[in-house]
């Protein structure tokens, strides 16, 4: 049995009064698109109006919120007029989610949202209930000139300016394309062989040697010394830009490709071992540890 005590509290518990700007905390006893209603553990039940439901302005509480759970939110008003505490979830959501903006911020989280409009200069998209800015230059790792194509596209973000005072959040794609891109030609890279014979394009040439590009975008160089048999002065005494030419892979360390022209002469290829035979851009669902976007980040959340 509950003993005077317990009587007491529960009665100053219903007692209290409320102030405009207090936090409270209760259960949501009622959902409309109208209105949410709120428990309050007082005299006092509490309402939220549509206005202060959220940010997001395709928020619906129907779809968000459920009887039964709990729910933070400011003091607007103690009496809406009808004896009730109008409350803003809006507020409070706010507060808590530029902290959770402000971590993800810190710890390279990625987010897999989905853009909402078309403006000037970029996109919007909202996260965590916050409006947030894709610039054009950040929507992938090309700048794109028509932002319109990628309205109801759903993209993989990083936080790059989280800022609360100045209400800014400024999201991008571009980071996350190129943290994948970086992988899959590291991968392409530990799937070559030493001895490998191939062909390739040269795409640049240099006092030192040349840079031939291969297979999927790697590129490697041929020192002066690797070009020709004789002695050299210049690469240009053998190749030009653009050139075909045939190569043999001499080394692979810290991502750095070590080719050469003169040892590929002649040279029959090694049959490539499983590893090299896959295609290391080959696509896999976002489910699959082995997708692109497999632990590149500490976290994935989809908003």
């Amino acid at each position: 049995m509950e003993s005077m005590a317990d009587f007491e509290d529960e009665i100053n518990a219903s007692l209290k009064s409320f102030k405009s700007g207090d936090i409270v905390r209760g259960t949501i006893i009622s959902v409309e698109e109208e209105e949410v209603l709120v428990d309050l553990n007082s005299f006092n039940q509490g309402v939220i109006m549509p206005d202060e439901y959220s940010d997001d302005p395709d928020f619906h509480a129907m779809d968000g919120l459920r009887t039964g759970d709990p729910v933070k939110a400011v003091v607007i008003d103690e009496d809406d007029g009808n004896g009730r505490v109008l409350l803003s979830r809006r507020e409070a959501v706010r507060e808590d989610a530029w902290d959770e903006l402000h971590e993800a911020f810190l710890n390279h989280e990625m987010f897999a949202i989905k853009v909402r409009a078309a403006v000037n200069g970029g996109a919007i998209t909202y996260l965590k209930g916050i409006r947030a800015f894709i610039p054009a230059s950040q929507l992938a790792l090309e700048y794109v000139e028509d932002t319109e194509e990628y309205v109801g596209k759903t993209l993989h973000v990083v936080v790059t300016e989280c800022d609360k005072n100045r209400d800014k959040l400024i999201i991008s794609a571009k980071e996350v394309e190129k943290e994948i891109a970086l992988r899959e030609h590291e991968n392409r890279v530990n799937a070559l062989q030493k001895g490998y014979v191939t062909e390739g394009e040269v795409v640049r040439i240099e006092p030192y040697g040349c840079f031939v590009e291969f297979g999927d975008g790697l590129t490697g160089l041929v020192h002066i010394s690797e070009i020709s048999n004789k002695f050299l002065k210049s690469p240009k005494e053998v190749v030009k830009y653009g050139d075909k030419v045939t190569v043999k892979i001499l080394s692979i360390e810290d991502g750095k490709i070590r080719l050469s022209m003169k040892q590929a002469l002649d040279e029959p290829s090694p049959e490539l071992d499983d590893a090299a035979e896959s295609d290391p851009l080959e696509y896999h669902d976002e489910d699959d540890n082995d997708s692109p976007l497999a632990g590149l980040f500490a976290g994935i959340s989809l908003e």
